[in-house]
């Protein structure tokens, strides 16, 4: 009888930690959905959180293996207080322009647990398998275990590259033969993961694992390090998504549906998203995995007119007063001088004079997925007046002034002008198309794609030199003196 009571007691521990992962997953996929839009996204991410914080409590709780509870409970307890504090302090702490780094230290991180976790599983696998007789390792925990050491080591070492890449640490090293080494690892690392499972499993078979290991970081490293910085929002989207794949793993090694939810949302969605902004920069998925990202040469600088016209503020504050259409399109230098809230009120003023104002979004405007959503949103701009690209397209012949704030290479002409350019086929908004243009930048430099902008030589195109943030209050007081 007392062991039948015990047998209950087991069961119900389990169907409850069962039904608390069934719960964090619902509050994973409703957290994502209010996601997609900025009025929701704040309970999305709360949402989310609790649906994690819940798992992470009944794992503690109810979790037993062969019988036994977790142990170790304040060593558990004082790592997540120093996670959680690490998390809190960098997001409070973080500016807007640095948000991207931070993206790719956090992605980092869960790609290097994956791994860590395939590591620690490895050995216990193996002896498990010895102790059977079993000669061979051709198993669903083997490809688990194999598939997320190689994806989060990979996701891991190729997350700190994008890191000091972003942060102005890292170059870029740009040669043809670096597509061939790029594909020849990946190539090599699927042949190893095959080879390692036809391996009879014995204690000192732990070197193949950490040599697999070691490969999968360097190609995490050669895999990023040839990527041009305008293709940077692409390689952290993809980053992203191996990140969740190799989490998904997790998922399958211990059972857990939270993990295994989570790891196939974020897997998923990053992999949409990175193949919708591969159409919107019309690459392919093959040219980021193998690293062909980016050109390697500058590009031919155009032989007409080089001639750079400025306006000034007074005879800027006329334009946009009387325009009837204006469009902005934002960029990531609107993001350095954190002019958002001012560019919202520059917004609010015109339209109270009857002007219809809009935003352009490209999709790789920034340094990350969705930069500049993120950075509008946080300065209350109505989502609906963000437009994207191709709608922009369609009706900038009609707009009166395109206003361009810290954007460079989303607007450069030598995307369908210059088949010697980098960027040459990138679709990007076509400004000049409108009916003037006025260009607000510090300086005639060039953006993180590292060409010339042919834009700010064109005949409609003027220059407002200056700070956007101290160049936008100006602005906004000629236009109230009107």
């Amino acid at each position: 009888m007392e062991q039948l009571t015990k047998i209950i007691e087991f069961t119900n521990e389990i169907s409850i930690l069962e039904i608390s992962y069934l719960v964090a997953s619902i509050l994973f996929i409703l957290g994502l959905k209010k996601l997609s839009h900025p009025d929701t996204a704040r309970a999305g991410n709360l949402w989310a959180a609790a649906g994690m914080a819940s798992a992470i409590l009944f794992t503690i709780l109810f979790h037993k293996k062969e019988g036994e509870s977790i142990g170790n409970i304040p060593w558990i307890i004082l790592a997540l207080a120093i996670g959680t504090f690490i998390g809190w302090y960098a997001s409070k702490k973080v500016k807007m322009t640095a948000m991207p780094q931070m993206v790719s230290i956090f992605n980092g991180m869960g790609g290097a647990c994956a791994a860590l976790i395939s590591l620690m599983e490895f050995p216990k696998m193996q002896n498990m398998l010895a102790s059977d007789g079993a000669t061979n390792m051709f198993n669903g925990e083997a490809i688990a275990i194999l598939l997320g050491l190689m994806i989060g080591g990979v996701s891991f070492a190729g997350s700190m590259i994008a890191f000091g890449k972003l942060d102005g640490r890292i170059g870029d090293i740009k040669h043809p033969i670096l597509r061939t080494i790029n594909l020849s690892f990946l190539v090599g690392l699927l042949v190893a993961l095959v080879l390692i499972m036809t391996i009879k499993p014995e204690a000192d078979n732990n070197l193949v694992i950490y040599l697999f290991a070691g490969a999968a970081l360097i190609y995490g490293i050669t895999f990023v390090m040839p990527i041009g910085g305008a293709d940077m929002p692409v390689v952290i989207s993809l980053l992203n998504s191996f990140t969740g794949v190799a989490a998904a793993m997790g998922g399958f090694l211990y059972n857990n549906q939270a993990m295994l939810t989570g790891g196939i949302l974020v897997g998923s969605s990053g992999t949409i998203l990175t193949i919708l902004m591969c159409k919107a920069m019309n690459r392919s998925l093959l040219n980021v995995i193998i690293g062909a990202f980016g050109g390697s040469t500058a590009g031919s600088a155009s032989t007409g007119d080089k001639t750079v016209k400025e306006i000034t503020l007074s005879d800027a504050a006329i334009l946009l007063s009387y325009s009837q259409k204006v469009y902005i399109i934002p960029g990531y230098g609107l993001a350095v001088a954190q002019a958002q809230h001012l560019c919202h009120e520059l917004d609010v003023l015109l339209s109270g004079k009857g002007v219809d104002v809009k935003y352009g979004i490209h999709p790789v405007a920034g340094r990350m997925p969705g930069h500049m959503n993120v950075l509008l949103a946080e300065a209350d701009v109505p989502y609906e007046k963000l437009v994207e690209m191709e709608d922009v397209n369609n009706e900038i012949g009609n707009t009166d002034v395109v206003i361009v704030i810290g954007a460079n290479d989303v607007v450069n002409p030598a995307a369908e002008t210059d088949p010697s350019s980098p960027i040459f086929g990138m679709p990007v908004i076509k400004a000049w198309d409108a009916k003037n243009i006025i260009v607000m930048k510090r300086s005639m430099a060039q953006g993180y794609a590292a060409i010339d902008n042919e834009l700010f030589y064109h005949p409609k195109n003027r220059m407002l030199f200056g700070d956007a943030k101290a160049t936008m209050q100006k602005l906004i007081a000629e236009i109230k003196a009107l």
